[in-house]
C-alpha cells in the first residue's frame, strides 16, 4: 500500500497535465472547424446556435473549450478518446479482426518474446565469459557498449534489408532487432551480479579448494539472480520497443507499429495513440509477469524480494 499512493499520485498528475494540455493543443483546429461551419461569433453578434459535429452545442468563442476534447483529428487526443478507442479495438472487436489491437498485439508479441529469449541467452553467455576471461573483459565489453551507441532507427532498416536479401523474412528479422536491444541490459546486470560476492566469500571457497565451476554454481550464480531479474525487466521492455521500431521501416501490415503508421498516414492520431497505449500496457504486463517470477524464485532461494 505504501507504494500504491505514490503511483496513483504520479498518474493523477500526468492525467491532469494531459487534460489541461488538450485545450491549447487543439484550440486552433477547433476554432478553424467552427469558423468553417459558421459557428464562431464575435462579441457584437448574437450567439449562433447550430450543431457542431452533431453535438448540438451552443457555440460562442468561449464555448470552444469543450469541443477541443472531442475533435475528430486532434493534435493531442483527450484521455476519454483514447479509452473509447481502446475499448472498441480490444473488447468490441473479434481478436481475429485486423482492426483488433489484440490481433496486432500478438503480431508484435511473437518476435518480442523470441528476441528477448535470444538476447537473454546471448547476454548471459557473454557475461559469464567476461567475468571468467580477462581477454573477453577487455575486448567484448567495450564493443558491447559501443554497439548501443548506434541509433536503432538507422540500424533496423539495414538489418531487415540484409536479412531480406538473404531470404530471411517473417518474425526473425524483427526478433534480431529485439535481441539487439535486450542483450545489453542482461550483459551489464549479469556482470555486476556475478562480481557481487564479497572477497571473504571467494576466499572461503578457495579455502575449501572449490573449482571455478563450483564457485559459479554455488556462489556467483545465486548472488546474481536479483541483478538478472532487474535486467530482464529492462530487457523485455527494450525488446518490445525494438520490435515496434522494426515494424516501422518495413511498412508492416500488422502489429502495433503498423497501427501507428496507419494513424499517421491517414490523419487518425487517435489510432496511433491507442496503439501506443496498448504497447505500453503490454510492456507493463510483461514486466509484471517477470516481477511475479522474480518474487517466487527469490522466495524459493531464501531471499527477500525487493
Amino acid at each position: 500500500m505504501k507504494s500504491f499512493f505514490p503511483v496513483v499520485t504520479v498518474v493523477a498528475a500526468v492525467l491532469l497535465i494531459w487534460i489541461i494540455a488538450v485545450v491549447p493543443m487543439n484550440m486552433h483546429l477547433t476554432a478553424d472547424q467552427a469558423q468553417r461551419d459558421g459557428l464562431v461569433v464575435s462579441p457584437d453578434t448574437p450567439i449562433a446556435r447550430q450543431d457542431f459535429s452533431g453535438l448540438g452545442l451552443a457555440v460562442r468563442n468561449s464555448h470552444l473549450i469543450p469541443l477541443t476534447y472531442v475533435n475528430i483529428r486532434p493534435r493531442l487526443p483527450s484521455p476519454h478518446q483514447i479509452a473509447i478507442e481502446l475499448y472498441d479495438t480490444v473488447i468490441d472487436k473479434k481478436i481475429t479482426s485486423k482492426r483488433s489491437l489484440v490481433y496486432h498485439g500478438w503480431v508484435t508479441l511473437a518476435p518480442t518474446l523470441l528476441g528477448f529469449a535470444i538476447g537473454t541467452l546471448l547476454g548471459i553467455m557473454l557475461a559469464v565469459g567476461i567475468v571468467f576471461s580477462r581477454v573477453m573483459d577487455r575486448s567484448v565489453m567495450p564493443w558491447a557498449i559501443v554497439s548501443q551507441t548506434i541509433p536503432i532507427l538507422a540500424l533496423a532498416p539495414m538489418i531487415i534489408v540484409v536479412m531480406g536479401a538473404a531470404g530471411i523474412q517473417g518474425i526473425l528479422p524483427k526478433a534480431v532487432i529485439a535481441a539487439y536491444l535486450s542483450f545489453f541490459p542482461v550483459v551489464v546486470g549479469m556482470v555486476k551480479g556475478l562480481r557481487s560476492p564479497e572477497g571473504m566469500q571467494l576466499d572461503l571457497l578457495r579455502t575449501y579448494h572449490s573449482s571455478n565451476s563450483q564457485g559459479f554454481w554455488k556462489l556467483r550464480l545465486p548472488a546474481s539472480t536479483p541483478y538478472l531479474f532487474a535486467s530482464l525487466k529492462i530487457g523485455i521492455s527494450a525488446s518490445l520497443i525494438g520490435t515496434i521500431v522494426a515494424e516501422l521501416p518495413t511498412g508492416a501490415k500488422a502489429g502495433f507499429g503498423a497501427r501507428m503508421l496507419v494513424g499517421d498516414q491517414y490523419g487518425q492520431p487517435i489510432l496511433s495513440w491507442a496503439a501506443l497505449f496498448a504497447a505500453a500496457i503490454t510492456a507493463a504486463a510483461l514486466v509484471g509477469i517477470i516481477g511475479m517470477i522474480e518474487r517466487g524464485t527469490l522466495r524459493q532461494m531464501g531471499m527477500k524480494p525487493a
